[in-house]
């Protein structure tokens, strides 16, 4: 669990059931997704969130307004699920709630979850990735300090394949002093890739 001045980032519980699924069922939140979920996908992505955070001791953790308990969405870490050209990598990942938006909530619990990937899981780099129409996604990702090398960007799945679609790329470096020790594995390598893709 992880805490900012207004949100917990914590496990999931079957509590968190309801509004996840309106929030996965919400046309304007996935605007930049395949589409929507059903009520049965929304309970089964959120069965495989908690079970990824039960095997790695991270993951894309519910986030919780700390004033009323509200559940807002997600925010976390998760190996990225596919691979592509900087993969095994791990990755920032966040989706709110409407009612949410324009809060901040996005960039002030992404930066509590980089600050644990740099220092306590010693990640070398973290990855975000969003359509190239996701305006308020690539704002939390410039605010965050992520930078953006066009010759990073990627389809996925790959071109010419069904339902291929573009992604732009940004990458955070550790600040001075974090990250791997000498000697030690980056934590993005060595990772078998699972199939939790959430795009």
């Amino acid at each position: 669990m992880l805490t900012t001045p207004r949100l917990t980032l914590r496990q999931w519980s079957r509590q968190d059931r309801e509004l996840f699924a309106e929030m996965n069922g919400d046309p304007q939140v996935m605007a930049h997704y395949p589409r929507t979920l059903t009520r049965a996908e929304s309970d089964h992505l959120l069965d495989l969130l908690a079970a990824a955070i039960d095997q790695h001791g991270f993951g894309l953790w519910a986030a919780e307004r700390r004033s009323d308990g509200q559940l807002l969405g997600f925010v976390g870490l998760q190996h990225v699920p596919f691979e592509a050209h900087y993969t095994p990598a791990i990755e920032l990942g966040w989706r709110l709630r409407r009612a949410a938006w324009g809060c901040g909530y996005a960039t002030e619990a992404a930066r509590a979850c980089a600050s644990f990937a740099f220092g306590e899981l010693r990640a070398g780099e973290l990855f975000a990735m969003a359509r190239p129409d996701n305006e308020a996604s690539l704002r939390v990702m410039d605010r965050l300090g992520m930078r953006h090398d066009p010759a990073d960007d990627f389809r996925y799945p790959p071109a010419g394949q069904a339902g291929s679609l573009a992604y732009v790329l940004y990458r955070l470096s550790p600040p001075p002093g974090a990250g791997p020790a000498p000697g030690q594995p980056d934590l993005n390598a060595g990772f078998a890739h699972d199939r939790r893709d959430l795009r």
